[in-house]
């Protein structure tokens, strides 16, 4: 059930995240590089990218509702909300967004680090 929705959403992460780093790398290169900000936006993406293929694996691994699947779950959804937050709001302030999303950042790679930390109860439940 819980690859139902993770397949899907995984995808579009993955397709925003493809092209946002090419945007970034062609259509907005100049604009980037003139605010010092190139390396701000490349972080963006590679977190955004290493959280989507992670929401992969758990989409293409999760399967019954077993006790790992629920925490597994909980992890996929800590991902999704660490790139809305860290990876949106990284995007944004490179782009010139208000400075008020900067204490934002923290809270998605907060939210990355519980993710994988859910791994830890999602392995103790696993079938042996």
């Amino acid at each position: 059930m819980l690859n139902r929705y993770l397949l899907p959403i995984s995808g579009l992460l993955g397709i925003c995240g493809i092209g946002l780093g090419a945007f970034g790398a062609h259509g907005l290169h100049d604009r980037l590089a003139a605010a010092n900000m190139v390396s701000t936006w490349e972080t963006a993406v590679l977190y955004h990218l290493v959280h989507t293929l992670a929401l992969l694996a758990v989409a293409l691994w999760a399967t019954g509702d077993e006790p790992r699947t629920r925490w597994l779950g909980r992890a996929a959804g800590c991902w999704v909300i660490g790139v809305v937050l860290f990876s949106g709001s990284l995007y944004s302030l490179a782009l010139g967004g208000p400075r008020w999303l900067g204490p934002v950042t923290p809270l998605g790679g907060l939210a990355f680090i519980v993710g994988w930390a859910m791994l830890f109860p999602a392995g103790g439940k696993a079938d042996r």
